[in-house]
C-alpha cells in the first residue's frame, strides 16, 4: 500500500510540475505550503480533465506563498500559517481552509522501526533546544523501556524556508514548552538553536533519509511518500495515537471554524486519547476584490472540484477533507467575499 501511494504521490508532482510548462488563459497559478502539495497536485489531475484548466502550483514554503499573493504575483497562496484578521484587512484578502494535516516528527534511527520510538513534547523541545544530543540520553530512554537505542548523536534537521509546517511545529512546541516559548517562540521562520535546514518538506525529509541518526518534522503525506521511519508524539490526554487522518480529525473535532474570525484557527495539542497532538490545517489565501474575476473565479472553481470530489484524494494522503459543514460555510463565503463590481465572481452550482 505504501509503494502505491509513492508512486500515486509522485506521480501527481510531476502532473503539476508538468502544468507549470504550459501557459494559457485557463492555467491557475499558486505557491505556497508544501504542505498542501501531494493534494493540491492530485485535485489539479482531476481538474484538468474535467476542465481544461491547468494548475501551476509552486511549493517554496508557507511564506514564499504570502509574499507572493501580496505581491500579486499568483491567483492565489496556499499557506499552514493562517493570517491574522488584521493582516488579511491590511492587504484585501480572504483564506479558507482546504483540508487537515499532521506533522510528524520523521527519524532515520538504525534498528528502531516506525511508531516504535516515543516522544513528549517536551523531550522534543529539548532535542531541537540542542540540549538532548544522543538518542540513548536518559530522557528517551526513560519513555522506551525495552527499545534498544543506538548509541548515536542526534543530527536535528529543520525547514530552511519560511514555512506553515515550522509556525504548527513550533506552535506545538511553544504550548507544551516554556523553555522553547520563551526561547525561541512560534513563527514560519525561527532562529534555531541547533540543526540544519533543508527546503521544503521534501528537503527536510530527503536530509532524514539519507543521514543516519537525524530528525525532522514533515507533513505525513511525505513519510508515506518515502516509506519513512517516524517517532509516536504523546498526546494532550498522555496516549499515544498513530499520526493518521482519524488522529487529525479527531484533532479537529472540536474545530469551531464558525466562530473563528478570518477563519484562523490552530488545533495543535488538543484534548482526546486519539487526537495527534501536532496537527494543523492548510489554507488557501487570495484578494477579495482586486485582480482578475475571471481568474479568481478559476480557483474557487478548483477547491470546489476538490470539495467535491477530491476527498478520497484526501484520505489516501493521509489528509482529513473538511467536514461538509464546513465547506458549505465556505462556500457562503465566497459569494460574499470573492467579488468584482460588488457580485459573487462564483457560486456554486451546488453542494
Amino acid at each position: 500500500m505504501m509503494k502505491l501511494l509513492s508512486a500515486a504521490f509522485a506521480a501527481a508532482l510531476l502532473t503539476s510540475t508538468a502544468y507549470a510548462t504550459v501557459a494559457s488563459a485557463d492555467t491557475i497559478s499558486g505557491a505556497g505550503s508544501s504542505f498542501a502539495a501531494p493534494l493540491y497536485a492530485k485535485w489539479a489531475e482531476g481538474y484538468k480533465r474535467a476542465t481544461g484548466s491547468q494548475l501551476n502550483y509552486q511549493a517554496i514554503g508557507s511564506g514564499g506563498g504570502i509574499k507572493q499573493i501580496q505581491a500579486k504575483t499568483v491567483d492565489f497562496a496556499g499557506s499552514d500559517k493562517p493570517l491574522t484578521q488584521d493582516v488579511l484587512n491590511q492587504y484585501g484578502l480572504y483564506q479558507f481552509p482546504t483540508a487537515i494535516g499532521g506533522v510528524v516528527p520523521m527519524i532515520n534511527l538504525p534498528g528502531v522501526a516506525a511508531g516504535q520510538l516515543k516522544l513528549t513534547g517536551p523531550v522534543l523541545a529539548d532535542i531541537y533546544l540542542g540540549k538532548i544530543t544522543m538518542w540513548n540520553a536518559p530522557e528517551i530512554a526513560k519513555l522506551n523501556p525495552g527499545l534498544k537505542l543506538p548509541g548515536l548523536p542526534i543530527t536535528v534537521v529543520h525547514r530552511s524556508d519560511g514555512s506553515g509546517t515550522t509556525f504548527i511545529f513550533t506552535t506545538y512546541l511553544s504550548q507544551v514548552d516554556g523553555e522553547w516559548k520563551q526561547k525561541v517562540g512560534a513563527s514560519d521562520a525561527v532562529e534555531w538553536p541547533v540543526g540544519l535546514g533543508g527546503k521544503g518538506n521534501d528537503g527536510v525529509s530527503a536530509f532524514v533519509k539519507q543521514t543516519a541518526g537525524s530528525i525532522g518534522y514533515v507533513e505525513y503525506a511525505y513519510v508515506i511518500k518515502t516509506a519513512a521511519n517516524y517517532a509516536l508524539v504523546q498526546s494532550h490526554d498522555g496516549t499515544w495515537p498513530k499520526p493518521t487522518a482519524p488522529a487529525f480529525a479527531a484533532a479537529a473535532a472540536g474545530a469551531d471554524w464558525a466562530h473563528a474570525p478570518g477563519n484562523y484557527l490552530m488545533i495543535v495539542n488538543q484534548p482526546g486519547a486519539n487526537a495527534w497532538p501536532i496537527s494543523g490545517a492548510t489554507f488557501a489565501i487570495l484578494y477579495k476584490s482586486e485582480g482578475d474575476a475571471a481568474k479568481r473565479a478559476n480557483v474557487l472553481k478548483f477547491f470546489d472540484y476538490g470539495f467535491k470530489t477530491g476527498d478520497f484524494n484526501a484520505a489516501d494522503l493521509q489528509y482529513v477533507p473538511m467536514p461538509a459543514n464546513v465547506k458549505t460555510m465556505i462556500r457562503q463565503q465566497w459569494k460574499q467575499n470573492i467579488t468584482a463590481g460588488g457580485k459573487p465572481v462564483y457560486v456554486s452550482p451546488n453542494k
